[in-house]
């Protein structure tokens, strides 16, 4: 048995314990946001579990979570996979730290032998995890796993998760299993229909139906509601690569090259999207300001537009205003320009069971488990099932679930989040992401960083 009443009374002691001292301890601010796809917020320690049973297999797992309803998500599939694997006990660990930071404490925690069994990655930084070898690579277990399928999942995620870089293949054959994929996502813009509607505002949601949903469509909207009132704005979005892509992505433009082997942002398609992006704030001054988070003003009802994935969904439905979602709008390249987020499970390559890691990265990812994930709204399943698909649309609110999935469409053209295998990825961020920062605040001209962006970025490649 793994729960017993002398275990129930010690934690409950100890949780008091924990609350005298916390009356006592002033609060503290989140830290600034950086280039994450989400804010991070300030969380509570983990929750006390109960002590494991003799012969119980401990393990730790994190991941890196938007708001505290996501927290309560994962917390309570912690404690339902806590009761569903024999032999082994859990404690869910939400990441506490934003953005790049979150992945940089991970490297220090796996080197120090501090960090958890298993945890949650963004797809950007597997190569750079793995070629450090601060992951496992699981292929061999999943070779003995019965009715364990790669195909089971996205194939723009499982194509970077099956990657080896000693041999540059990829797939089930290749040697190389890093980790599964969590969820899938693509970018929406929330909407608050009451800040639209005020402004006399065309409908997004409309505009989409009838294929006339694009920049020009875009900026109306933004230009209408933004003049409600000093503060209110028309957009909203966060700092980091993501937001920033989109507006590339859709103009045509790439971060890369076609093969990824090289820097891209200096073409004129790239540029172009650059640029549009920096009129939101400067010419037309209708975003939230650049570098500010925008997800507590739109929460309050003063922005009409707020960019985020799925992630973002169980914390909007705690608002009050009328809200739903809308695809990205159609840039110069036909397209919204839009991303396949995803990000994996992958297995501390210092855990002292590989077995049971493994176990618990399966358990994690099931139909089940992702169902009800995506049940509280905060992801698409990673499992490719039309089923999965199907019973995502009845996931409301938002009513226009359609909105994500018209995002991942193969008409949409989304591009997949991937690392970087032939250099490195963090620090291609740590050269693009201060440089556009730069443009979008006026720091820079648009023709300087053309200039010289792909001279800096270029140095990051290896082969």
């Amino acid at each position: 048995m793994k729960h017993n009443l002398f275990w129930k009374v010690i934690s409950l002691l100890v949780i008091t314990s924990f609350v005298l001292v916390a009356c006592g301890t002033p609060a503290t601010e989140a830290p600034a946001a950086t280039e994450a796809p989400t804010k991070a917020p300030a969380t509570e320690a983990p929750a006390m579990t109960e002590a494991p049973a003799a012969g119980d297999v401990a393990l730790r797992w994190r991941t890196r979570p938007d708001n505290q309803e996501e927290i309560n998500v994962y917390s309570e599939i912690s404690n339902e996979l806590d009761g569903q694997l024999d032999g082994i006990s859990l404690t869910y660990e939400p990441g506490g730290t934003e953005g790049a930071n979150y992945q940089d404490q991970l490297r220090a925690e796996v080197a120090a032998g501090t960090a958890p069994d298993v945890f949650w990655i963004p797809g950007t930084d597997v190569a750079d995890f793995a070629t450090r070898g601060l992951i496992l690579n699981v292929s061999d277990l999943a070779t003995k796993t019965e009715g364990f399928d790669v195909k089971a999942f996205y194939s723009g995620p499982m194509y970077h998760l099956t990657y080896n870089p000693d041999t540059d293949k990829t797939g089930a054959d290749s040697g190389a299993l890093w980790g599964l994929p969590r969820d899938v996502s693509t970018f929406a813009l929330y909407l608050n229909m009451d800040l639209i509607n005020e402004a006399g505002a065309p409908d997004p949601r409309e505009l989409a139906k009838q294929g006339k949903w694009d920049w020009n469509a875009f900026l109306e909207v933004a230009q209408k509601t933004r003049a409600l009132g000093s503060d209110i704005y028309g957009y909203g979005a966060s700092a980091w690569w993501g937001p920033n892509g989109v507006w590339i992505n859709a103009a045509g433009g790439s971060f890369f090259n076609a093969d990824r082997t090289a820097c891209a942002l200096n073409t004129p398609e790239a540029l172009k999207g650059l640029d549009f992006q920096r009129s939101l704030y400067a010419d037309y001054d209708v975003a939230v300001p650049y570098g500010e988070d925008p997800e507590p003003p739109f929460r309050a009802g003063k922005v009409a537009m707020f960019q985020n994935g799925r992630w973002a969904t169980p914390g909007v439905r705690t608002v009050t205003f009328n809200w739903d979602v809308v695809e990205l709008p159609n840039g110069p390249s036909g397209t919204p320009g839009n991303w396949l987020f995803w990000g994996a499970y992958v297995i501390n390559a210092k855990t002292e069971h590989p077995e049971e890691a493994w176990k618990l990265v399966q358990a994690l990812t099931t139909a089940q488990t992702q169902g009800k994930v995506a049940a509280l709204g905060a992801n698409i399943p990673s499992r490719v099932s039309q089923e999965a698909l199907d019973a995502f649309l009845t996931f409301t609110p938002p009513a226009n679930n359609q909105a994500f999935l018209n995002g991942i469409a193969d008409s949409a053209k989304p591009t997949a989040e991937g690392p970087v295998w032939a250099g490195s990825w963090p620090e291609f961020d740590k050269i693009v992401g201060p440089a556009i920062q730069a443009v979008l605040t006026g720091g820079t001209t648009i023709d300087d960083f053309g200039a010289t962006i792909c001279d800096e970025a270029n140095k990051v490649f290896t082969k």
